[in-house]
């Protein structure tokens, strides 16, 4: 028998008690492991803040509160919260969609694929596409592609702060990489299948969703 979800009061309290622990914590003299339990506690706090969030944004839906209000309210877009928070369902089966990333080195192998790409070495890139992906990427739609970019927002200057975002989006797994240009910022996107093969390259403007 598993251990019905807590509610919003019973989280909410511990995460009271923990970031009481923490603020406590950090207004003690430290020395120098106790620095690594300050980094502990922060990090339970997070994800005990992440799970209140979650019920929040549950609850405001079961409200009838609209994803356009959370997104707002978040300073995201509708999609974006939807993506984070909600509870698609799978038309093809009924069922709730699995939301879990399942590849643990996503981000790191979406950002070797991306800098391959950018930088040309498209025999490295290439033995990471699925077929599709294969036929359709040609060396030239890779030089229109940059082209268009850099029409808009200049020469590549680098990956940009943050780290790279990945999610389950429907059977794909999506990593979106923050990119610095010239004049503004964009963001690379690589999707992979369920064989883990990416089935999808993009550049974008730094706010899609």
């Amino acid at each position: 028998m598993t251990d019905s979800p807590l509610s919003l009061t019973a989280l909410s309290a511990q995460l009271a008690e923990q970031a009481s622990a923490l603020a406590a914590s950090a207004g003690s003299p430290l020395t120098s492991p106790a620095y690594l339990d300050l980094v502990r506690r922060a990090q339970q706090v997070d994800a005990l803040a992440e799970q209140v969030l979650k019920l929040c944004v549950q609850q405001s839906r079961d409200a009838g509160h609209t994803w356009q209000e959370l997104g707002d309210l978040l300073g995201v877009t509708r999609q974006a919260a939807f993506q984070r928070f909600g509870k698609p369902i799978d038309p093809r089966t009924g069922e709730p969609m699995d939301k879990t990333v399942h590849m643990t080195d996503a981000a790191e192998r979406a950002t070797r694929i991306v800098t391959d790409v950018l930088e040309g070495r498209m025999d490295a890139a290439r033995p990471s596409f699925n077929a599709e992906l294969l036929a359709a990427f040609t060396d030239q739609v890779r030089a229109d592609g940059l082209a268009t970019v850099a029409g808009l927002v200049g020469a590549f200057e680098g990956f940009g702060d943050g780290e790279p975002f990945v999610r389950r989006i429907g059977d794909h797994t999506v990593v979106d990489i923050p990119l610095r240009y010239e004049a503004g910022d964009m963001k690379a996107r690589v999707a992979f299948d369920t064989e883990e093969k990416a089935a999808g390259i993009f550049i974008l403007p730094a706010e899609t969703a």
